[in-house]
């Protein structure tokens, strides 16, 4: 019987996995307790890869070694089952899984990506590889809107590859586009895959959606200049649109204004003698659609200037430190031991014995008077004028507001858009107009329904958790409004969440009691022990973590290495200085592979799955390859240049 090429790989890969473990164990002078933990971990990944559910795998072999390790103690190996399945369930993180993959789904069922392809391509079917480029734009809008792989690779699939292979489009530069395009689910915000790396490495999810977001972006610009460089210098590959694939047809009011929709629209929207018979009503309403841009410009404009420009200036109050004002009084006099000559002496008999004090306060002393203590007075007076000046001061500072200027990025940042605005009104056409009206339809609502979700994370208005519940009851009203919310559609979505929210809990759960194994056999141990004996610098150590994962890859899916070996490398990240914010977001760069990687590739069989017959995965696969080289270029980017990830978190949490 003949095997096919991918079963000789994952079979060649399990071999290598037992051979190199025979190998340590064999050439171990003694077998100790650390090297039955390497061989749990081997025979886990071996499980894996022969079709084993993971999350039952990694519980099934951590209860085995740790029985082993417990001496055979059943009682103390289920009390460690149950604890690490309840530190999962308490973990409150985790609540804002199933909220976003609920999301996701909606969305997905409210059928938009259709027509923000549609307008997507029209908007820029004069860019070399339009198709292409279009595929990729709506790939990450609705990789951020939902984060599901599969959903975006399958609906991709049925629709923007017919449409590609009709105008002639090379069957693996299409295919590496729906698929490259489809993962970036899984590293743009909102991310499960960054919710499950922060529970398990303790860090902000907050601040890795912060992070995640620019290096998402750079990764889907670098795929958009391949493609539109690849369409340049082989034009057979990806042709340009016809006339007619290019072509908006325009509606029977606005064709009364003009037959040309190439024609400027500003000026044809006035009210005139040329349109005399179109109602006003309706060149008021395209005027008030081409007004959008302007006014959302301005109305984003003011008041992030005055949000970035104006200082409150902090309150100071001046508190006196305890026992200052005793050592002011001791300086200046304050009580004083009696004289030595006189002593103590009886009160004189003519002055009538004990007698009240006068009342004048300006008696002399030699009245036989009591008078405070020397410097007692200043003690006094010092205290009332510092809470004088401290009222001042708060009054000061609370009434007190100071300007600064704009930073630099903020003039950047609304310069590049009043330029795109300015160019929309210098080059809007009738055609245009339509367009804009489709990307009103389809692209507006996503942004904003990303926006507020992401805006509410990011800015610190609402936990991830909070964000995701109004993202889910955004998604259903999103569905609601398009009329694709019914009974079957939520019904759906509600088993689909539970299904994917049930395997990453029950993940962590096997997880948990993996970590545990491992730890306690002191297999992590001897890892650690085995990559300090390196004497590693961190640049030797970050690749060759990374060239670790981007191998995992290749039989492992992300969560798999992320529950399985992210509790390896955490602990050695302190010893090497490395942050494990940024850390986590080199992994999710890197992850990107463990979907386009043969022989699991699962977004080839999720393409494959709706391609037509001709399409193979050979084509497939080889599609995928460059876009492969292109997210190691970005882990080499970010890594170069850490402020790609860094500066937002570093500008909102500093």
């Amino acid at each position: 019987m003949k095997l096919r090429k991918e079963l000789w790989f994952g079979l060649s890969f399990m071999a290598l996995i037992v051979v190199l473990a025979a190998g340590v164990l064999l050439s171990a002078e003694t077998i100790t307790q650390g090297h039955l933990g390497l061989l749990m971990l081997s025979l886990v990944v071996v499980a894996i890869m022969l079709g084993f559910p993971t999350a039952f795998t990694l519980m099934g072999m951590g209860m085995l070694f740790t029985w082993l390790a417990y001496e055979r103690d059943v009682t103390r190996t289920l009390d460690l089952m149950v604890q690490s399945a309840y530190k999962t369930m308490a973990n409150d993180v985790l609540i804002a899984i199933p909220l976003f993959v609920f999301m996701g789904y909606l969305v997905e069922r409210a059928n938009l990506i259709e027509s923000l392809f549609k307008s997507m391509h029209l908007a820029m079917a004069r860019l070399p590889g339009a198709l292409a480029v279009a595929t990729l734009v709506t790939c990450t809008i609705f990789a951020t809107a939902t984060g599901i792989v599969g959903a975006v690779v399958t609906l991709m699939g049925l629709l923007a590859l017919p449409a590609m292979l009709r105008a002639g489009y090379s069957v693996p530069l299409a295919a590496g586009a729906i698929t490259a395009g489809g993962c970036l689910g899984i590293l743009l915000p909102p991310s499960v895959l960054l919710i499950v790396y922060g529970a398990t490495a303790g860090v902000s999810v907050v601040q890795l959606y912060a992070g995640a977001f620019f290096p998402g972006l750079m990764l889907s610009a670098l795929y958009i200049l391949y493609v539109i460089i690849v369409a340049k210098l082989k034009p057979e590959w990806a042709p340009p649109l016809t006339a007619e694939e290019r072509k908006v047809k325009l509606p029977p009011l606005t064709q009364r204004l003009t037959n040309d929709p190439t024609a400027h629209a500003l000026l044809r929207l006035l009210k005139g003698r040329r349109n005399t018979d179109v109602p006003l009503s309706h060149l008021l309403k395209q005027i008030g659609l081409a007004a959008l841009p302007a006014l959302i410009f301005a109305a984003v404009m003011i008041p992030s200037y005055e949000a970035v420009t104006t200082v409150k200036a902090e309150a100071v109050y001046e508190i006196e430190e305890i026992g200052a004002s005793r050592s002011s009084a001791a300086e200046g006099g304050g009580l004083a031991e009696p004289p030595a000559e006189g002593g103590l002496a009886e009160p004189p008999s003519e002055s009538g014995g004990l007698a009240e004090p006068p009342a004048d306060p300006d008696v002399p002393e030699a009245a036989g008077g009591l008078q405070a203590p020397p410097g007692a007075e200043a003690a006094a007076s010092e205290p009332a004028a510092a809470a004088e000046a401290a009222a001042e001061a708060g009054a000061v500072g609370e009434e007190a507001a100071t300007t600064q200027p704009a930073p630099t990025w903020w003039w950047v940042f609304f310069a590049v858009c009043g330029a795109l605005v300015t160019l929309f009104y210098l080059f809007l056409s009738f055609a245009r107009l339509e367009i804009f009206k489709m990307l009103l339809a389809s692209f507006f609502p996503l942004m904003l329904l990303i926006l507020s979700v992401l805006g509410s994370i990011v800015l610190g208005l609402a936990t991830p958790t909070e964000a995701a519940a109004m993202g889910a009851l955004g998604g259903m009203l999103l569905a609601a409004a398009y009329r694709r919310l019914n009974m079957a559609v939520l019904k759906e979505s509600v088993y689909l969440t539970a299904k994917t929210s049930a395997m990453v809990c029950w993940l962590f759960v096997g997880s948990a009691i993996f970590s545990a194994a491992f730890a306690l056999l002191g297999g992590q141990a001897l890892v650690e022990a085995w990559v300090l004996s390196m004497n590693l610098t961190k640049i030797e150590f970050l690749v060759m973590t990374q060239i670790i994962i981007f191998l995992l890859g290749w039989p492992l899916e992300w969560t798999e290495i992320i529950v399985i070996f992210m509790p390896i490398f955490i602990p050695l990240l302190a010893h090497f200085e490395v942050d494990p914010l940024f850390f986590g977001l080199l992994v999710a760069l890197n992850l990107q592979t463990a979907f386009l990687s043969p022989p699991v590739a699962m977004a080839a069989f999720y393409l494959k799955g709706v391609a037509p017959p001709h399409v193979t995965l050979n084509q497939i696969f080889l599609g995928m390859l460059p876009f492969m080289g292109i997210q190691i270029l970005a882990i080499v980017l970010l890594y170069m240049f850490p402020g790609i990830g860094l500066w937002l978190p570093q500008l909102l949490y500093k």
